[in-house]
């Protein structure tokens, strides 16, 4: 396992933006932009709609379209068919076939057999453990399609402690979002609008998608923190991306991942040679970085890993002066917050 050394700092409390842009009468598009200069490390602050001036005709940004689904359940908890416990929650982690998934079942110690009844159309038997891991390996009664369906239909949104009231899924939806499957929002891309999708192609700024489905980040216990390298994620690419991409750098232009979830994606297809699979890359200062040019990405929580991939991009100096500021000028942290353009 790869030993972490994430950046730390003070990140007051009021800055964990606990509500979506439109709830604070913004525009998705209209939250803040601090962008970062790689080489340099100048600061600049702008807003998110401005950020077609800071790309050029030619470069291409990358966008992550999977679509978040509501991964909170509730379910009564059977024991040979006897009921222990009317009511649990079970937070889905990742997906690991048409009708198979990883969850974290918040309740005392489960067993192997166990079924957990969703609704009287759907249930899940218990039938395995991950290694080290409090996340229960669980079978459900549907799959595919009618199986995303009830979990539409019965579920909620992870919402962490910094979220105080409960927002409709719609919240945590890219505008462009697609493909079902990440348990926690794809966030980067949340700041797009179709007007700025728009503005970036009239000004002959490619675009492209790709889908990385994100899994559970918080076990919620402070003493289980997951690495990037216990954190397995589904990811695809398709063979026209990667030829746009491989014209792209030919020709001297840049390619810009919005989210950690795209530089994850295209830096596993750039060094196992594989466009679809599951990654578990671990990114950070020291990793040579094949594709992605720059990224476009969220504010990062104190000791997170994503901070360790930023670094792979900017200086740790750069990047804790950057944080510093950004904290000073009052920016907003988290899915809901302002964004960052690295470039």
């Amino acid at each position: 396992m790869t030993a972490i050394k994430a950046l730390d700092f003070y990140l007051p409390d009021e800055l964990n933006a606990s509500h979506p842009p439109e709830k604070r009468g913004l525009r998705r598009d209209h939250v803040r932009m601090m962008v970062l200069d790689r080489t340099t490390g100048e600061i600049k602050h702008d807003h998110f709609f401005h950020l077609a001036d800071y790309l050029k005709p030619g470069d291409l940004v990358i966008l992550n379209n999977s679509r978040t689904i509501p991964a909170v359940l509730q379910a009564k908890w059977l024991r040979n068919t006897v009921p222990i416990a009317p009511k649990v929650e079970i937070r889905l982690a990742r997906r690991r076939g048409e009708d198979m998934w990883e969850a974290l079942i918040v309740a005392n110690p489960v067993k192997t057999g166990d079924i957990l009844q969703f609704s009287p159309e759907l249930s899940a038997m218990v039938i395995g453990e991950k290694e080290n891991s409090p996340l229960k390996q669980i079978r459900f009664t549907k799959k595919g399609t009618d199986l995303y369906n009830i979990i539409y239909a019965l579920g909620e949104p992870v919402r962490y402690e910094y979220i105080e009231q409960p927002w409709e899924l719609d919240y945590y939806q890219t505008v462009f979002a697609s493909h079902p499957g990440s348990v926690e929002m794809p966030s980067a891309g949340r700041a797009f609008s179709w007007e700025l999708l728009f503005k970036l192609k009239r000004k002959g700024i490619q675009l492209e998608f790709i889908q990385l489905h994100t899994g559970l980040s918080y076990l919620l216990d402070d003493s289980l923190v997951q690495t990037p390298e216990d954190n397995d994620e589904e990811y695809q690419i398709s063979e026209r991306t990667m030829e746009k991409i491989i014209q792209t750098k030919a020709s001297g232009k840049k390619v810009i991942a919005v989210g950690t979830t795209v530089v994850r994606a295209l830096e596993t297809a750039a060094r196992n040679e594989v466009l679809s699979g599951i990654t578990n890359l671990y990114i950070n200062q020291h990793y040579p970085l094949k594709i992605t040019d720059g990224i476009i990405t969220g504010l990062h929580e104190p000791k997170a890993s994503h901070l360790d991939m930023l670094s792979a991009f900017i200086s740790e100096r750069h990047l804790l002066k950057a944080y510093d500021e950004a904290i000073e000028a009052g920016y907003l942290w988290h899915e809901f917050g302002d964004m960052n353009l690295i470039i």
